[in-house]
């Protein structure tokens, strides 16, 4: 996996719309976008291209091997969310 989504996530959806790769969920339009906390990067989809970390407003988008060690739980937690 490239990029993890941590509980600082607002979804605020910035970081879907410049996916280049649409890794990235749930989107507005999705049923479990109420019942989700936080979203998601599909580990599969992610190519690497840090496009969705700049947009970020609540810093919520790590490198995988820069996830600070409190952190390193939500490696599993967005990889979950696809399966």
């Amino acid at each position: 996996m490239a990029y993890v989504i941590t509980d600082n996530c607002t979804k605020d959806h910035l970081c879907v719309d410049v996916c280049p790769t649409d890794c990235i969920h749930p989107k507005t339009d999705e049923p479990k976008v109420e019942e989700v906390k936080q979203l998601f990067v599909d580990p599969v989809g992610c190519i690497d291209c840090g496009a969705c970390v700049p947009v970020c407003p609540s810093e919520a988008i790590f490198a995988a091997e820069d996830l600070p060690e409190e952190k390193k739980a939500f490696l599993d937690t967005n990889a979950a969310y696809y399966n």
